[in-house]
């Protein structure tokens, strides 16, 4: 099991729970933290026995946003400087931390879960939009308070929140930069459901087992890609293609011949192909990950 210093890492009957531990900093995102959110995805995606992924914050916020702790110089990246500057680096443009997180999420193979427990402000909302069901607890407060920092939308945002909630809502919570509660979160698309706050973790691992208990892992890779995927496709052809190539793939697969027979026999299935190693390549100039 991985050891992280911002972050709880625990696998229970098939979900992995991702905790943001900095409860005294109020989760707030860190360089660490995104270097270790990105590892912890590769860790779910190469762990067969990982199924389903949640994330959540320790103590009474979710994440309360980037760490200001560097003050004025926070995002004047030229100042900061940093060992990983190079890296972050392309065509001479410093990419964000936020973004290179939302980006790993975007590529999970395994469903993705976010029980938000509290405050989400700036990346602690962002790097939610890419994650596939949003849940919140009656405590949950989001935030796009970019403009009132004097800066814009990270972490691919831009993209990821007008497809979820649309322009215009989009357009208002990024320009005004207020707080909002849950229940308008809930009102506009951005959650799913809302929850008491003692029930909010048990609401999102039982839809992590509905989802665990009753499909094929490899199916659920390949469904997550193509309907994220296909938000930018040029149109149902582009989806078209890839749908086919998938399911002439899968179609000859020792799963697809399990579910048949299972659904026949009228017994539980056990699907036998894994996500380390099973995940077709349906994508054009796209190298499927490799997790040896």
């Amino acid at each position: 099991m991985p050891s992280f210093e911002t972050l709880l890492y625990s696998v229970e009957d098939g979900i992995a729970t991702i905790t943001l531990n900095r409860p005294d900093k109020l989760n707030a995102f860190n360089t660490t933290m995104m270097k270790e959110l990105i590892a912890a995805f590769d860790e779910t995606d190469g762990d067969d026995n990982v199924k389903a992924v949640i994330i959540t914050g320790a103590g009474r916020a979710f994440c309360a946003g980037a760490d200001l702790s560097a003050g004025a110089q926070t995002f004047d990246y030229d100042s900061r400087g940093g060992a990983d500057q190079a890296a972050r680096q392309e065509q001479g443009v410093h990419r964000d931390g936020g973004g290179l997180v939302t980006l790993r999420i975007y590529d999970s193979l395994k469903p993705v879960i976010s029980a938000c427990n509290g405050a989400a402000v700036g990346i602690g909302v962002t790097m939610q939009l890419a994650m596939d069901f949003r849940l919140a607890s009656t405590d949950a407060r989001y935030g796009f308070v970019f403009a009132r920092r004097g800066i814009n939308p990270e972490a691919g945002s831009s993209w990821f929140l007008p497809h979820l909630v649309g322009i215009q809502t989009a357009l208002e919570w990024c320009f005004t930069g207020r707080i909002f509660p849950a229940q308008e979160g809930l009102d506009k698309g951005l959650v799913r459901s809302i929850h008491a706050p003692e029930d909010l973790l048990p609401a999102a691992r039982a839809l992590a087992r509905e989802i665990i208990d009753n499909t094929a892992p490899v199916s659920i890779a390949i469904t997550r890609q193509l309907i994220w995927r296909m938000a930018g496709a040029s149109g149902p052809m582009e989806a078209h293609k890839a749908d086919s190539r998938a399911i002439e793939a899968r179609g000859r697969s020792g799963d697809a011949k399990e579910g048949v027979t299972s659904f026949l026999e009228k017994r539980p299935p056990n699907y036998p192909d894994k996500v380390s190693k099973d995940v077709p390549n349906i994508w054009p100039h796209w190298t499927k990950p490799t997790f040896e």
